[in-house]
């Protein structure tokens, strides 16, 4: 996977950008503020159709103009595509790859990039919706049937929870919840055996990279806790459509109380171990940090046995955010395997010694090599 070139048009605080990529690092330099997320925010927009700063695309278009664009020119697997992204205030976005218009759900694996931000420092000590977010991105990039299927999910799970409140406000009739509850177990299941499945890959992988940041002192676990299932055997994974069928109808009239649906993957968590210790819990910060480390290297892995390829990597302002054993251990893997990257930082004492790549110099939304 490859980035090529990158045109920007009143997109955040750019008017007009153009830019050719390297192959290799490169790197946006500035002080806070300047357009530096910007950049990285566009590419992560373009693997995963959403904003990791905001839910809102109208905050993507320049504050002075009425819409924005984003245009990628990229290589995959030696073929040439592009992708266009249109936002109109008012309007939907609309979405062009090779000029044709695609739906969101056709979006799902089309470009991959991995994001390393300053936040994702909370992904283990942060909420379980972190931890999911992070796994569910990394599974919808991988197949595009999951996300599909993400996508089916919520859709089913909005619905139920409309009649949950229904029937609490006496409007509906609780037989109703039957027909949801069986597609919505059905769907459940699909998304949690996928979940198993990365979750048991990414523990291999994850306890590797663990391995090698600490000098082999550290090891990391990494186990998939389903909601509701304390003190069951972890064979019930193995009957997933009967037994949300079951957590379901026993919480039905919770359910109805609370107006939302109690059980599912939407309540789940991974727990992650480091030598048998509880990391989130009793870890200690540079334990974490290098978990996180060990997380995010481990997701370019993964995406690699996926896919064939690895995905872009976008460094966020996170360079001054690790040690200098860690920024090493980093700079270390993205140079032996030769992973396009995007970097950004407010000093170039950053940047590994034997630099190869770009180095741009970003002030209030206007680039200069």
């Amino acid at each position: 996977m490859r980035a090529k070139s990158l045109r920007l048009t009143n997109f955040r605080n750019y008017e007009t950008l153009d830019l050719r990529l390297s192959p290799n690092i490169n790197v946006f330099l500035g002080e806070n503020a300047q357009g530096k997320t910007n950049i990285a925010e566009a590419l992560c927009y373009a693997a995963m159709g959403r904003s990791h700063r905001t839910s809102t695309d109208a905050d993507l278009i320049r504050w002075d103009a009425s819409e924005a664009r984003i245009e990628l020119l990229f290589e995959r697997l030696s073929v040439e595509n592009t992708l266009e992204f249109r936002f109109r205030r008012g309007r939907r976005r609309s979405i062009l790859k090779n000029g044709d218009c695609l739906k969101t759900k056709e979006l799902f694996g089309t470009f991959n990039a991995v994001l390393f931000s300053p936040e994702d420092l909370f992904l283990i000590k942060g909420a379980p919706a972190e931890r999911r977010r992070f796994l569910d991105g990394e599974l919808s990039q991988a197949s595009p049937a999951y996300g599909h299927e993400m996508l089916r999910y919520a859709r089913l799970l909005a619905q139920r929870n409309n009649l949950l409140k229904k029937i609490r406000e006496r409007r509906a009739d609780k037989d109703m919840l039957s027909l949801w509850d069986g597609q919505l177990a059905e769907s459940a299941a699909r998304i949690v055996e996928k979940r198993f499945l990365a979750v048991k890959k990414l523990n291999m992988l994850a306890n590797l990279m663990q391995r090698r940041i600490s000098a082999g002192r550290e090891n990391l676990s990494l186990s998939y806790e389903l909601y509701g299932s304390e003190g069951e055997p972890y064979s019930v994974t193995a009957e997933l459509v009967p037994w949300y069928n079951k957590k379901l109808e026993e919480s039905r009239e919770l359910d109805i109380l609370r107006g939302s649906t109690s059980v599912g993957p939407q309540r789940d968590d991974i727990r992650l171990e480091v030598n048998g210790v509880n990391l989130r819990s009793f870890g200690s910060q540079g334990q974490q940090r290098t978990g996180v480390l060990a997380l995010k290297l481990s997701e370019l892995e993964f995406l690699r046995s996926e896919t064939g390829e690895y995905p872009i990597l976008l460094l966020d302002d996170v360079m001054s955010e690790l040690d200098g054993t860690r920024r090493e251990k980093l700079l270390d893997f993205i140079g032996r395997e030769h992973i396009q990257t995007l970097l950004t930082a407010t000093d170039a004492a950053y940047l590994p010694e034997k630099f190869v790549g770009n180095i741009f110099h970003v002030v209030s939304g206007e680039i200069s090599i």
